[in-house]
């Protein structure tokens, strides 16, 4: 059975995943490594991790499971964290000459769609939208001036 909650958390990943795929878009037109669909999977995946422990704290209510259950949300963000800087780990490449380090902007990126899907696991959808319009700005606005300056 579906219940509201259930669509609740299913809306909080649609919207982490819409909000991902924009950062997703902008690395995706730079060629780079992680693009639109791993930036998505990314913010949804942050959704979905933090919305499904509201419904596990509401599962287990029942007064047999209250001395069982402690539910710690930051628990959730920090494993949440851990794994998307594992994978944003593997962005990162170190070139041969000792001086080239590709990858850490995108890199950030996935940590910042990971970000933006725990604002909208928690439903603050001001902020994710928000920060995801910064996040483009920074990423495709700064990337000209950083050609203009000759980097």
């Amino acid at each position: 059975m579906v219940t509201e909650q259930d669509l609740g958390v299913l809306l909080r990943v649609l919207a982490a995943m819409v909000l991902g795929g924009v950062l997703g878009v902008e690395r995706e037109l730079g060629k780079h490594a992680a693009g639109l669909r791993t930036h998505m999977l990314i913010a949804g995946a942050a959704a979905l991790i933090v919305g499904l422990g509201d419904a596990v704290a509401e599962h287990f209510t029942a007064e047999r499971y209250r001395s069982l259950l402690q539910v710690d949300p930051i628990r959730l963000i920090e494993a949440v964290v851990a794994c998307v800087g594992f994978v944003a780990a593997g962005t990162i490449l170190h070139g041969a000459r000792g001086d080239q380090v590709t990858g850490l902007t995108t890199a950030s990126s996935l940590i910042m769609a990971a970000a933006i899907g725990i604002a909208c696991g928690i439903g603050a959808y001001a902020i994710a939208i928000g920060v995801s319009l910064l996040c483009v700005l920074v990423l495709a606005m700064f990337r000209r001036v950083e050609r203009r300056i000759g980097r």
